[in-house]
């Protein structure tokens, strides 16, 4: 019996390569789509800022109408509230507060993507096609987005208002901390969290499925098409995720501005005082006030949001590869 044995147990060759001198944790552990943490966060940011930038005027157009709908007083109209800007502020009215997004928008943006991807590796159990994943971890993602960009996103909706009082940027965020306290920068946090937590969910399961379905129907050619399937997909899960959202982004819209240039300010930051208070003033129509700037604004955004972070992945993927190929 010991002759039978020990030959098993006697320098075994399929042990040698586990030494120390041939450890290379660089390739036997390799990160999430071939990417690091930081890589994310860096293609995140770029993509949110672009996307920001590129559609902001859509998003004063979005913020006028659902704020000042409930002054008697004012337009709400489409139409209406573009000809009243161009008329009388001239067209820099659409960029107003632009410089608020601008600093919000990237870092919240680094955190979006970086959390999804980390969250979509850890509860898709390594299944490409977990619907149920790609939702949650949309969720978490926003949750920790939201904590980081809600205040500049007060910040750049009072700048939009029509007559706002403020200078600019710093003389905002100055008279607001003077004036209504830390807390008026999180007031809408609890609705904001509670409209983009479905909106997430929705866009990115749908973006998913889109993505899928789009690479399926002509897979040879898939690779050759990559940026017109990612815009296609990101248009068609950001138009749906901002339909179905509306009535929680009026909510929010009316929170952040409440008690400038004429907006109502309300008794609670209740998200359900509010929808009351709307209800009661416009109607069930009141909910919906913007919907078409908000998906006029979300289709093309995500198309330029999901394509640009796509490519920005891709980039960091190829350059990876390319260091990696020095390693033997």
């Amino acid at each position: 019996m010991a002759t039978d044995a020990s030959p098993k147990f006697q320098n075994p060759p399929e042990f040698r390569p586990i030494q120390p001198t041939d450890f290379h944790p660089e390739i036997t552990v390799p990160a999430h789509d071939g990417l690091e943490f930081w890589q994310f966060m860096i293609a995140g940011s770029i993509a949110g800022s672009i996307e920001h930038m590129a559609m902001y005027p859509v998003d004063t157009l979005k913020t006028r109408m659902q704020a000042l709908g409930s002054c008697r007083a004012q337009s709400a109209g489409l139409r209406q509230a573009l000809r009243s800007i161009l008329k009388t502020e001239g067209p820099s009215g659409l960029y107003r507060g632009i410089g608020a997004m601008g600093l919000g928008a990237g870092p919240a943006h680094a955190v979006y993507f970086s959390v999804y991807e980390f969250c979509k590796e850890f509860f898709s159990g390594g299944n490409p096609n977990n619907s149920a994943a790609h939702a949650f971890s949309g969720v978490c993602a926003t949750v920790m987005s939201d904590a980081v960009i809600t205040p500049m996103d007060v910040v750049k909706q009072r700048l939009q208002l029509k007559s706002s009082p403020y200078l600019g940027v710093l003389d905002c965020v100055k008279r607001v901390l003077r004036e209504e306290g830390f807390g008026a920068f999180y007031a809408s946090y609890r609705t904001t969290v509670l409209m983009n937590a479905p909106f997430t969910a929705i866009h990115f399961a749908t973006y998913e499925a889109a993505k899928r379905g789009l690479m399926e129907i002509s897979p040879e050619s898939a690779s050759d098409e990559r940026l017109v399937v990612h815009a296609t997909a990101g248009a068609a899960a950001g138009a749906l995720a901002a339909a179905l959202t509306t009535p929680l982004d009026v909510v929010k819209t009316q929170l952040q501005c409440q008690g400038v240039c004429g907006c109502e300010r309300f008794s609670s930051s209740s998200t359900a005082n509010v929808i009351r208070t709307i209800v009661k003033k416009d109607g069930y129509a009141g909910l919906m006030r913007g919907w078409i700037p908000r998906m006029l604004f979300h289709a093309p955004a995500a198309a330029i949001c999901w394509s640009t972070y796509e490519a920005s992945k891709t980039f960091f993927q190829e350059l990876n590869g390319n260091s990696s190929g020095t390693v033997t």
